[in-house]
């Protein structure tokens, strides 16, 4: 009996211990498993993750306003150029045989509203001597009339003068109605707010525009890609030429599940990874926008859902995140790049939608702008050339 009780309690020992093994790995478990339910609810609920992501960037296609030929191509692919730096160079020589007949034909345009506005002056003065011609003949005719009741004259000559008084008459009527003619293409206005005037500084600045648009300049600043075009090339407004992609404005479209969704609202924060640098840079983005429709739906063949063989596809809704500049600037990105993001949606009080419309310019270019202020100012300087000097 001893012996027995001996033989038993080592077992029972072990059978102590291990139940306590057991019991500390069920509690580990259940401590992870809490742990775990903690993580989910606190930190991965409160985020929605996409490896389907792509950096995206204006692409400024840039193309020729007149058509000509090529003679220069200033830039190649990679190469970095700034705002308004000519970039392709065509053949000036007919814009500058245009501008040439421009610039005469304003200059005789000028000259010719001063010619017209001398005649008006002479018309005038017509007037005068075709009024002192009526009242002469008036006269002639009053002195007549009594010497034709007395019978001292024939009546030839008094029908001769109510025929010159009818005939100087008519006279001032024809240079009243000249002068008024003449008037009406010079009163109102200087010869430099003439209408013809205007017009021929119109087809000046407008040639003057083509000559300065031989050479093609960069409308935004950026980094070449594309360069399609090649010396001797005859091109054609609206021809791409070459592509601008400015590097420093980026952002990234994630392409969300529509059941990762529920929860992205605009204003909230980004993380985003980069398959370029990996794990070693992460830039902070923002949630601006969500798109306004799945990828399927904008695609060139949209999918037909009502045929009969139909298979439920989880559609994707693109959702842009914008990017810091100054991280790009320390960190360049390219289009096209594969990135994962990591939106916290923590906060949700903000919109899905955008509520009030944009107020700001999303790009713009001052470099045109340039062109017509230079046109204007050559064009006054030629209708002050030819306007008359003082005697």
């Amino acid at each position: 009996m001893t012996d027995t009780q001996s033989e038993n309690e080592p077992a029972a020992k072990g059978n102590g211990k291990r139940r306590a093994i057991l019991i500390t790995i069920a509690l580990v478990f259940v401590a992870a498993g809490i742990g775990w339910y903690l993580l989910y609810l606190f930190v991965f609920s409160l985020r929605e993750v996409t490896d389907d992501a792509y950096v995206a960037g204006n692409q400024v296609a840039v193309s020729t306003q007149q058509p000509g030929t090529v003679v220069a191509v200033l830039v190649d692919d990679t190469q970095r150029v700034e705002t308004g730096q000519a970039l392709v160079k065509l053949d000036p020589t007919d814009a500058q045989v245009n501008l040439a007949k421009a610039r005469s034909a304003l200059a005789n345009a000028v000259r010719q509203v001063r010619q017209q506005t001398e005649m008006a002056g002479q018309y005038d003065a017509a007037i005068v001597a075709r009024r002192l011609d009526l009242a002469r003949a008036e006269a002639d005719l009053k002195r007549r009339q009594p010497l034709l009741a007395d019978k001292a004259i024939a009546p030839e000559e008094v029908a001769h003068a109510r025929e010159a008084v009818d005939t100087a008459k008519a006279a001032l009527d024809l240079a009243t109605r000249q002068a008024a003619a003449s008037h009406a293409l010079v009163d109102g206005t200087d010869i430099g707010a003439n209408a013809s005037v205007l017009q021929a500084k119109a087809a000046f600045r407008e040639a003057w525009i083509a000559s300065e648009r031989n050479a093609i300049v960069a409308p935004i600043g950026g980094y070449v890609a594309q360069r399609s075009v090649q010396v001797g090339a005859r091109v054609q407004p609206g021809q791409a030429l070459l592509t601008i992609i400015p590097l420093h404005d980026l952002w990234v479209d994630a392409n969300f599940k529509e059941s990762q969704l529920e929860h992205i609202r605009i204003g909230q924060p980004a993380k985003v990874e980069s398959d370029l640098y990996g794990g070693s840079v992460e830039y902070h983005g923002t949630v601006v926008g969500l798109g306004a429709g799945s990828g399927s739906a904008f695609a060139l063949l949209p999918p037909q859902n009502a045929s009969g063989n139909w298979i439920k596809v989880v559609q994707r809704v693109p959702v842009r995140i914008a990017l810091d500049e100054k991280q790009l600037e320390r960190n360049p990105l390219r289009i096209g790049l594969s990135t994962a993001v990591t939106v916290d949606t923590h906060d949700r009080s903000g919109k899905v939608l955008a509520a009030a419309p944009g107020t700001t310019p999303v790009a713009q270019t001052t470099v045109y702008e340039r062109d017509l202020a230079k046109a204007e100012a050559e064009a006054d300087a030629i209708v002050a050339a030819n306007l008359p000097t003082a005697r």
